[in-house]
């Protein structure tokens, strides 16, 4: 049996997820000043949609810090507690991420957007210096939860159990015309 309209309703909740989450990290960027969205998370975000003869896998990909993004990390001293980062799973300085995998993040991202701090005479600081002080108040006060991926995650699943049945009900209907048809 074909179920085309169980694709295609699967096919728009994966696409509406890919799409309001990259909308949400477009307005959090544009938030906090910056006139340059996407970048390397935003372009990542996308599914695969795979049908066998009894199943229907949808797989949702992003960059791996993805994740840290979504749910936030709460922070070794302190973390932010007016967010959802408090209640996260992820911590640093538990010992669940790898050494200095924080730094050389930062270290990265420093020389991509080719900005330096000024000291208080005006010099420009080192990006070995910028690396040091970013990473370590990462590292104590955490990331705080931005939820790009989880909001539109949710709120598609809310209409999906409905949209299925309509759809499944229609493949079923045009299925049963088709065989009295033959």
């Amino acid at each position: 049996m074909e179920l085309k309209n169980v694709d295609d309703v699967l096919k728009a909740f994966a696409q509406y997820v890919v799409d309001a989450s990259k909308d949400n990290l477009k307005n959090d960027v544009n938030k906090y000043g910056s006139n340059k969205a996407g970048g390397d998370l935003d372009n990542s975000i996308s599914y695969t949609f795979d049908k066998s003869q009894d199943l229907f896998l949808l797989d949702f990909l992003m960059e791996d810090y993805g994740t840290f993004v979504d749910k936030g990390v709460r922070g070794k001293t302190s973390t932010y507690p007016e967010t959802q980062s408090a209640l996260s799973k992820y911590q640093y300085g538990s010992g669940n991420f790898p050494k200095y995998g924080l730094r050389e993040g930062i270290a990265k991202w420093l020389k991509k957007k080719r900005f330096q701090f000024r000291d208080k005479r005006g010099r420009f600081m080192s990006y070995e210096s910028m690396n040091y002080l970013i990473s370590m108040s990462i590292y104590n006060k955490g990331i705080k939860a931005n939820l790009f991926f989880t909001t539109p995650f949710e709120l598609g699943l809310q209409n999906l159990p409905r949209q299925l049945t309509n759809a499944f009900t229609l493949d079923i209907e045009k299925d049963i015309i088709l065989g009295t048809k033959k």
